[in-house]
């Protein structure tokens, strides 16, 4: 078993790599890249304007309208930057980092990234780590809340769904899935403001943030109610969308294991239902569930919860990684997609590790990696 995790986890490095490599030239093509951001924002075009470059902006745009008419009509790479003064363009390219060539700023990107140095934002006066770990509490909430809740929902509702296969039961079950499947869960954030956030009815939640604007001046239970009560309505959106896949994974694991002659066996032996589901059928069964549960984790904990933060107004990594997007704050995005990427890969390599001590006659030394 050493040998193979020792694989998986050198693997980690040209996946890692190939991901970085796949999504920095991605980024290079996309338009409206920070140099343009900023020239948009000099010229007062920018919708998404930050603030951490309000001092040197005044700068540039007094030097810009000295300098317009002489720059006037000249070409220029960036849209929107006619007119300005191709020295301010350079000074401006230069703070970004964009007057090296693309291969040199992404080794430069790799080499820091290799000592976990991911710089700092663009346009915000704190480095990629701390924003990362000022967010990480929301996210983390969300993602351990919702996670918890759906397997403690999917796994015996799967169970019951697989033993009374056919039944009453199983059918209107299996229609609710089909609705909690189809509808995204952003739409259930809507209807969930609608009907009890004071969007038309009942106003019996909070509409934004995790903790009210008095939680410094609470007691420590009323602290835990605060919490849950704000927490409530954006878990229960991701629970309502994210359990319906468990449910039928669940069920059809243990309908394929409840077919197998060694169930037969243990039941002519005068086994109960209750020991030869549990005893013999559960360990078999719930492989393929633990296998889902990385991917699972991470769906729920980043890319799951991107929607409902900004739609509850959560200030979490999923509204961070949101908002570096749309303003092209590259440090910020490359740096959790870094972060993202190797944790779901330890993860996947977690999931296979929980293969084989739920079931130890599953040995990956044997087969080739």
């Amino acid at each position: 078993m050493f040998a193979y995790i020792l694989r998986r986890v050198l693997l980690i490095i040209p996946t890692l790599l190939g991901i970085m490599i796949i999504n920095f030239i991605v980024i290079q093509f996309a338009p409206g890249g920070p140099v343009e951001q900023l020239i948009a924002e000099m010229r007062g075009n920018s919708v998404d304007a930050t603030a951490a470059f309000a001092g040197q902006e005044g700068d540039f745009q007094s030097s810009g309208q000295e300098q317009q008419a002489a720059g006037a009509g000249e070409d220029s790479k960036y849209r929107g930057a006619q007119g300005l003064d191709p020295e301010i363009i350079k000074e401006i390219e230069q703070q970004f980092g964009f007057d090296k060539p693309m291969h040199v700023r992404f080794f430069t990107m790799l080499k820091d990234y290799a000592r976990f140095d991911f710089g700092d934002s663009y346009f915000r006066d704190q480095s990629v780590v701390e924003l990362v770990f000022d967010k990480m509490p929301v996210s983390i909430s969300l993602g351990l809340w919702t996670t918890l809740l759906v397997y403690l929902i999917s796994i015996p509702l799967g169970i019951r769904k697989a033993v009374s296969d056919g039944s009453r039961f199983d059918v209107w079950s299996s229609g609710v899935i089909v609705i909690g499947y189809a509808i995204p869960g952003f739409l259930f954030a809507i209807l969930l403001i609608v009907l009890f956030a004071g969007g038309r009815y009942l106003d019996w939640f909070p509409l934004r943030g995790l903790t009210s604007s008095n939680w410094a001046e609470l007691g420590t239970f009323e602290k835990i109610v605060d919490y849950f009560w704000h927490i409530t309505l954006p878990v229960l959106a991701m629970v309502i969308s994210g359990f319906a896949s468990l449910t039928m994974l669940t069920k059809n694991s243990f309908l394929d294991q409840i077919n197998m002659q060694y169930v037969q066996t243990a039941r002519a032996k005068g086994l109960s239902e209750g020991q030869v589901l549990y005893g013999h059928v559960f360990r078999n069964a719930m492989l393929i569930v633990i296998a889902g549960f990385p991917s699972a984790f991470i769906g729920i904990l980043f890319t799951g919860s991107i929607l409902i933060e900004v739609i509850f107004s959560l200030d979490g990594l999923g509204r961070l990684g949101w908002e570096a997007t749309i303003n092209r704050d590259y440090p910020v995005v490359f740096a959790t997609l870094y972060f993202f990427t190797l944790l779901g890969l330890l993860l996947q390599l977690i999931g296979d590790i929980m293969y084989h001590v739920i079931d130890p006659r599953i040995d990956f030394e044997s087969r080739n990696f």
